[in-house]
Order: structure tokens, then C-alpha cells, then sequence
């Protein structure tokens, strides 16, 4: 075997050991967004921080192809290493390898390309604010290719059972992202743009310390570059194992970013609002986001391995510890509230939103919790297009909501924040349903080697 197994011993044992390397890689990941609003709020401008948070709809997009597609990838690889077959294990990863780094070099033009009119004319980002949105999202698009080999790399390695060696690449990224901001937006007052190119920078970093990391532990991973073997029939596996994901992702990019085009609309002070308010959102949702990723390389190894009773056994403690964490988070987050707002240096009016959209957040996302690790079930077996559709609800309603209540009497602006107790319990009442159903568990079965 090349990597550490999950299909035998104490289900909750090996999910948690598995989970906290994910949970602290992407606590680091949301560390230097955070620091990365921090700097640009405190040393170059309001403005400049809701430019850079304007921008998040559509990164977060290029995001989900790169998440969507290598999560794919690492499903089929997990469910052959499950299976014993080290032979498919290599095969599927080169193959997800050369994709991966084709699908961002693509991302990267068709961004550039079309950032004006989607911007202008889909987000509708104040005048004031439209260049330097501009100016951060085509830079940041530059540097989109090192984040989807980084995804590929990262993916191949849960699916092998190794989670911790993300933490370690999130770390150095983390750390030299920091560093940079401070010297280009601090030090040398380059604004957005510093803080795009110490983006750039920091990712390229991560993506040449997963290769090397890859490689030289794992020889099976170890490929020249006339060993790359590329299989249309492997590809095309990928994407059809990993599309369902990806448009999960693609869904919530877009339901973002009708939400962000009302907030747009209450003007500048709540568009400040709103990026700082969804950074503090990230930290409440990291439990439920790792265990979800953790659940998807469980099922894949234990349905390649022919246990299905032991994903079941899984899910039901999986979700009692995302829900625990997240209570945890989200109260600390509510006693906390002021004092991380007054970090980012908002004006008066922009405190009083932010303030208002975290703790009402705090209060919510424990349905969420009870939820969103399902999600990595269904991938695992195959059926991510459930947690596509249950995507799709749950964003609908917000979006549905938001726009029904914006102008209303009884909630105006701050439907902004209550949209997402509308959201996340039908995402609850949806995700549910069709896991009682059992549907989940057919034509999941996996020929062992």
C-alpha cells in the first residue's frame, strides 16, 4: 500500500485523525485571505478592501473547477487505491495531472477575457470601484494555473490517505502571502495590485512544494515527463466524476454573486461589510468543509473496498463532530464580533452591518454543519450530482429570498443575513431526505484487484 488505509478500524478514529491536517490547512488558507483584507483595508483603503472583495464571486468560481474537477479525480483514485489496483492508481493521476493544469491555463484566458462585461454588467460594481476591481481579478487570473496543479496535487494525496502534507503546503503559502502583502501593500503602497502579485506568488509557492513533496515520497507518483500518459477514457472519468462536484461549487459561485449584486445595491458601506463579513463566515464553515473532503476519500476507499456498512457507521459520527465544532466556532465568534471587526478599520455605518450579518451567521450555520458532510458521501459513491442539486436549492431559496425581502418592511437590508436560515434548512430538509432514501448507495460497486 502507499498511503494509510480508512477501511478498517474505528470509523471516527480515522475521520477525525484525517480531518484535523484539512481543517488546520484551510484555517491557514483563511488566515491569509483574512490578513490579505486586513492589509489592504488598513494601509491602502475602504474602497480598495471592497474591491478585493467584489472580486470573490468570480475567484471563488475559477475556484470551484479547480476544487470540482481535482475532488473528481481523487474519488476514482481513491476508489482504485481502496481496490488495491496501484496500477490505475497512477494512470488515473497522470491523466488528472495534465488535465488540471490544461483546465487553468483556459481559466486564466477565457477570465481575463471576459472580467469587464462580467463585472460591469452581472455583479454591477459601483463606478467608483470598477478599475481596481478590474486590476485585482486579472492578476490574481494570471497566477489561476498553480492553484488548479496545487488542487490536483492535494487531491491525489487524501485519496492515498496522506491529508497532512496539505497543511504543510498551506502553510508555506500562508506564511509567504503574509510576508508579501506586507511588503507590497504596506511597504511599497501598490493597493490591490500588491495584493493580487503576493497572491500569485504565494500559490505558485504551494504549487512547486506539493510536486516536490508528491514525488519524492511517493514513488508510484514519481513520473518523468515522457512517463505522463494521457487516456481520453480516464479524462473523461474525471470529469464525469467530477463535473457534478464542480457545478456544486459553479451553483453557489453564482447564487454569490446575484447575492453580492443586491448588496451592491444598499451601496458602498455594505459591500465593505459584506467582504468582511463573508471572510468571518469562512472560519464558522471550515468544520463542515473538512469533513465533507475527509468523507469523500473515506467512502471512496471503504466502497472500493466493498464496505458500504462502514460509510454508514461513518456519516452519523461525522456529523455529531462538525456539529460540535461549529457551535464551538460560532460562539466564539459571537463573543468575539467586535473586537475582529475593529481590525478592519470599517467605517461607523459598515461596523453596525458586519456586527449585525456575523452573529445573526453564528446562529445559523449549525444547520449547516448537520448537513454539508453528506455532501462528501455522495461524491464518494458516485452520486455528487445530489449534493449539486441540494446546491442549487439551498442557493435558490437565498437568492429567491433576497430579492422577494430586500425592499420589504419587516427585513429590508438585512435580509442580506437572514437569507441564509431560509437557505441552509432546506440544504438540511433536501440532504436529508435522500440519504434516508438509500439512493446514495446504488451502482456503487467496485472490482477489486
Amino acid at each position: 500500500m502507499i498511503g494509510r488505509s480508512m477501511t478498517e478500524g474505528t470509523p471516527w478514529k480515522h475521520i477525525l485523525k484525517f480531518a484535523l491536517p484539512v481543517l488546520a490547512g484551510s484555517l491557514l488558507q483563511q488566515l491569509y485571505n483574512t490578513v490579505d483584507s486586513l492589509i489592504v483595508g488598513r494601509f491602502a483603503s475602504e474602497d480598495a478592501l471592497s474591491a478585493v472583495g467584489t472580486t470573490g464571486s468570480f475567484t471563488f468560481l475559477l475556484l470551484a473547477l479547480a476544487t470540482g474537477f481535482s475532488a473528481g479525480n481523487g474519488v476514482i483514485v481513491a476508489q482504485r487505491y481502496g481496490a488495491g489496483d496501484e496500477k490505475q492508481v497512477r494512470a488515473n493521476a497522470s491523466t488528472g495531472i495534465l488535465l488540471l493544469l490544461g483546465m487553468g491555463v483556459l481559466s486564466a484566458i477565457f477570465g481575463i477575457a471576459l472580467s469587464r462585461p462580467a463585472y460591469t454588467y452581472i455583479v454591477d460594481v459601483h463606478e467608483d470601484l470598477i478599475e481596481m476591481t478590474l486590476q485585482y481579478f486579472r492578476i490574481y487570473a494570471l497566477g489561476v494555473v498553480f492553484q488548479y496543479g496545487y488542487n490536483i496535487f492535494s487531491s491525489i494525496l487524501r485519496a492515498v490517505g496522506d491529508s497532512a502534507a496539505t497543511l504543510y503546503f498551506l502553510l508555506i503559502a500562508s506564511v509567504l502571502n503574509i510576508i508579501l502583502d506586507l511588503a507590497f501593500v504596506a511597504g511599497f503602497h501598490w493597493g490591490v495590485v500588491g495584493a493580487a502579485v503576493a497572491t500569485d506568488i504565494a500559490q505558485a509557492a504551494s504549487f512547486v512544494a506539493a510536486y516536490i513533496y508528491m514525488t519524492k515520497k511517493y514513488p508510484i507518483f514519481r513520473f518523468k515527463l515522457k512517463e505522463f500518459t494521457w487516456s481520453f477514457r480516464l479524462a473523461q472519468k474525471t470529469i464525469v466524476t467530477g463535473f457534478p462536484i464542480a457545478l456544486q461549487l459553479i451553483v453557489v459561485s453564482f447564487g454569490l454573486t446575484f447575492i453580492q449584486r443586491a448588496v451592491n445595491g444598499f451601496g458602498k458601506a455594505m459591500t465593505a461589510s459584506f467582504t468582511v463579513a463573508q471572510r468571518i463566515e469562512m472560519y464558522m464553515n471550515l468544520p463542515c468543509s473538512a469533513f465533507q473532503t475527509t468523507l469523500a476519500t473515506y467512502t471512496g476507499q471503504n466502497i472500493g473496498a466493498g464496505r458500504p456498512e462502514r460509510v454508514k457507521k461513518g456519516v452519523y459520527q461525522t456529523v455529531f463532530m462538525s456539529f460540535l465544532m461549529t457551535v464551538c466556532i460560532s460562539v466564539l465568534v459571537w463573543v468575539l464580533s467586535d473586537k475582529i471587526i475593529e481590525l478592519f478599520k470599517l467605517s461607523e455605518l459598515a461596523a453596525v452591518y458586519c456586527g449585525a450579518h456575523i452573529k445573526t451567521v453564528a446562529l445559523v450555520n449549525v444547520v449547516l454543519a448537520l448537513y454539508i458532510p453528506l455532501f462528501g458521501v455522495f461524491q464518494g459513491t458516485n452520486h455528487g450530482a445530489a449534493a449539486t442539486v441540494v446546491a442549487t436549492g439551498a442557493l435558490g431559496v437565498r437568492v429567491l429570498v433576497t430579492y422577494l425581502f430586500r425592499y420589504g418592511r419587516f427585513f429590508s437590508h438585512t435580509i442580506i443575513w437572514w437569507n441564509a436560515l431560509f437557505g441552509f434548512g432546506a440544504g438540511f430538509l433536501i440532504t436529508w431526505s435522500y440519504y434516508i432514501s438509500g439512493l446514495w448507495l446504488k451502482k456503487t460497486v467496485i472490482k477489486s484487484k
